[in-house]
């Protein structure tokens, strides 16, 4: 089994044609991972028909290159975090100051800049109404650029998956 793959009449190594792009081994990897964080490299390798070293190294550059992260997904209510909201944004001046203000707040867990109704979607995670009050009146309307903020509190999560393929 080998790490070289045909692309575009090219071939490239690691999994990347000339355009950038997944090849279809990269993109079974990705989906095995999105299934189950944990699985073995070598189980991945005989569903996707390579080398256990060749899923090792393709997984490593596509961490590296900012395309895949494996981390540990929990549920915020069962650390003690019992506030969550999405809070939409209407920005005066360069969107992208203010977006990059809001991403360096602790509680502030997804930044989005969008069009619509609001500039920024953000969504918070934060301990108690207390500490969503303090974040929003101390430090979210602070930051210069800031007209207004519209908070959505919410209830119940009704879906949260991360297992959308490749398409």
């Amino acid at each position: 089994m080998t790490d070289v793959v045909q692309s575009a009449g090219a071939v490239e190594e690691g999994g990347f044609g000339q355009s950038g792009y997944l090849d279809p081994a990269n993109r079974a990897i990705i989906e095995a991972l999105q299934r189950d964080g944990r699985q073995p490299y070598g189980a991945i390798a005989e569903a996707v028909g390579l080398s256990e070293a060749a899923v090792r190294r393709r997984v490593q550059r596509l961490r590296e290159d900012g395309i895949i992260q494996i981390v540990a997904v929990t549920d915020p209510l069962q650390l003690g975090f019992t506030r969550q909201a999405m809070v939409g944004v209407s920005v005066e001046g360069d969107v992208r100051l203010v977006a990059e203000r809001l991403s360096e707040l602790a509680e502030v867990d997804y930044v989005v800049m969008c069009a619509g109704s609001f500039d920024l979607l953000a969504e918070v995670v934060c301990e108690d109404d207390e500490r969503l009050l303090a974040l929003l009146n101390d430090e979210v309307r602070s930051i210069p650029g800031v007209r207004a903020t519209e908070t959505f509190l919410y209830l119940k999560l009704a879906k949260q998956t991360y297992t959308w393929g490749t398409r």
